[in-house]
């Protein structure tokens, strides 16, 4: 009798054992096979491709970088109507073309192709689930720089200028409402403005959206390659991100008639774009000081050539790479033989930094700050005018300079 009493208490505890070991490796492989937690555990950059559809195709198309380790984020705006030769179907054709809300894999290729990265999550919203989506997080907040009033037949269209709270349908309205002759480059950055507001409205109203009942009517909403858990999980780290300060990059190209169509060409046979987010990437990644991490450096940019246009051509290049570019115009004179950078900074590695992107080693630093001898105090100086003077040479072949 005692013997059976051991035989079943070591049955027992053996069973107990294995159960606990069972778990164990359960939450070990859980955790792996979780694409969250690798990319945070990787220490990588986390990228997720966000798409306003309205009739199955992209009204805006959008990818979020976002590194866990310094918490700040970037955002590349996809063109619709960026063209290049589509190997699948064998011609030249726009970047839509390939979109389909219930196969996302081809559309998502490209993009990764185009950006030079791996697009780890993806994320659909319907226009028409759009409005849904924005009154279950109470609102979206943005700031709208000038007032629109318009009416026709159909609809009246009222956004006061300053800093608003839509709800569903005027989100909704906001996003998708077309004027005939409107700039095109005032829609793009009013859908920018919007998407930012609502990642970052997401992120602030993650806590509410676990909630079962409001779960359940969210994730309806929406087309995601990815489980309920993982999708907390990943707004939980965009609710730490400044949306206020994360910068929007367009890709930018040449325009060109194909087949009738009006196709974008990205620069430089999109060589540029990769270049920009490696510049981009690194920025995100690189640990620096708050003060250096949040700011936007301003450029002057002075054509010391005999080229007409060469300034400006190279202020929407810097733009490309996120510098502010405040001021064009010509140099003193026009026979510099070597371009020059002015570096009024005060950060060197971001001077640096500037000067890599058109191999330019030629920096000069000067001090924006004089001290006053009575206080010891650093006043700062009136006559300055922008972090960063360009002035271009003959060596300056609109993308690089010659001999760095």
């Amino acid at each position: 009798m005692r013997r059976n009493n051991v035989d079943a208490s070591a049955f027992l505890l053996a069973a107990i054992l294995l159960f606990l070991a069972a778990g164990v490796v359960f939450t070990i492989f859980a955790l792996r096979s979780d694409p969250i937690e690798e990319a945070l555990s990787g220490d990588r950059v986390i990228n997720t491709l966000f798409v306003f559809d309205r009739d199955q195709k992209p009204l805006g198309a959008y990818v979020l970088m976002y590194y866990p380790a310094t918490r700040r984020a970037a955002v590349f705006d996809i063109p619709g109507e960026l063209g290049f030769i589509i190997q699948r179907i064998d011609r030249v054709d726009r970047i839509n073309t390939l979109y389909d809300p219930q196969k996302i894999g081809p559309f998502e290729t490209e993009v990764e192709g185009l950006l030079g990265i791996d697009i780890n999550f993806s994320m659909i919203i319907k226009i028409e689930d759009l409005g849904r989506v924005v009154d279950l997080i109470d609102g979206v907040e943005i700031f709208i720089p000038s007032p629109v009033e318009i009416y026709d037949r159909e609809n009246s269209i009222l956004f006061p200028s300053g800093l608003t709270r839509l709800d569903g349908d005027k989100a909704r309205l906001y996003v998708s409402y077309e004027i005939p002759g409107e700039d095109q480059e005032m829609a793009v950055a009013r859908r920018q403005r919007f998407f930012l507001g609502l990642i970052k409205r997401l992120g602030e109203k993650n806590g509410a959206l676990k909630n079962r009942p409001a779960a359940r009517i969210y994730q309806s909403l929406l087309t995601v390659d990815m489980n309920q858990r993982t999708q907390t999980r990943l707004f939980d780290e965009f609710a730490g991100i400044d949306m206020d300060r994360t910068n929007v990059q367009s890709v930018g190209g040449n325009v060109r008639e194909v087949s009738g169509q009006t196709l974008l060409f990205p620069y430089y046979g999109g060589n540029l774009v990769k270049e920009i987010v490696r510049q981009t990437l690194g920025t995100l990644t690189r640990q620096l000081d708050g003060s250096v991490s949040d700011r936007v450096f301003t450029v002057e940019v002075l054509n010391g050539t005999a080229t007409n246009g060469m300034a400006g051509r190279t202020a929407d290049l810097l733009r490309s790479f996120g510098y502010d570019v405040i001021s064009v115009g010509n140099a003193d004179r026009n026979d510099y033989e070597r371009t020059e950078l002015v570096d009024r900074s005060g950060y060197d590695e971001m001077a640096k930094t500037f000067g890599d992107i058109i191999h330019c080693g030629n920096i000069r630093t000067e001090t924006p700050v004089s001290e006053n001898p009575e206080t010891g105090l650093n006043i700062q100086d009136f006559d300055y005018r922008s972090d960063f003077t360009l002035i271009i040479g003959r060596d300056f072949d609109g993308r690089y300079v010659s001999g760095g």
